[in-house]
């Protein structure tokens, strides 16, 4: 049960460790006890961040999706679906998005062209787990995606070598979800 990925939690007071057997443990960094587990992923997690207020957080996992849960019970209220690994998930801090980055895996990649390697990075709506938008760029998986803190970006980094790092548009801003 490696521990493949963590963050900070509560008041600084409690870690959640993400894990190669996609269970999530939420542990009291004081008396160093286990306090939950969750295993409501069936791989191991890839990704883990945090809300911008802390409240949430959002994970990645190999089992192709994406999960949002209440930081303070580790209980997953969304879940976004992905058709291949998703290695990293950002919360925007302006928006009800999600960003999630991923793809085939390296070791795949040489046998196949970049359109069915799925290099995108695929935007979500947080609330009703609709894609709404993709952003193409990579030439191989992407690793790890982080929304600017300002919302008004965000930045990719892929198995090919490269960082890129994206402006919205106007189009953004003026997006509305019909609901």
């Amino acid at each position: 049960m490696g521990v493949t990925s963590m963050i900070w939690s509560g008041l600084d007071d409690l870690l959640l460790t993400g894990h190669d057997n996609g269970d999530i443990v939420q542990w009291d960094v004081k008396t160093q006890k286990k306090l939950k587990l969750t295993s409501d992923h069936g791989k191991s997690i890839t990704d883990m961040q945090a809300s911008k207020d802390g409240s949430m957080f959002i994970t990645s996992s190999k089992d192709n999706t994406s999960m949002l849960f209440d930081a303070d019970n580790i209980e997953c209220l969304k879940k976004y679906v992905t058709e291949r690994p998703v290695n990293s998930a950002s919360l925007s801090p302006l928006y009800d998005h999600v960003v999630l980055g991923g793809g085939q895996d390296a070791m795949d990649v040489t046998t196949t062209s970049t359109r069915v390697g799925k290099f995108e990075a695929r935007f979500f709506h947080m609330i009703f787990e609709e894609e709404f938008g993709r952003v193409k760029g990579h030439f191989g998986p992407i690793n790890s995606v982080q929304f600017h803190p300002d919302g008004k970006g965000y930045a990719s980094g892929g198995e090919d070598g490269y960082v890129r790092v994206h402006q919205f548009d106007e189009a953004y801003f003026d997006f509305k979800f019909d609901f």
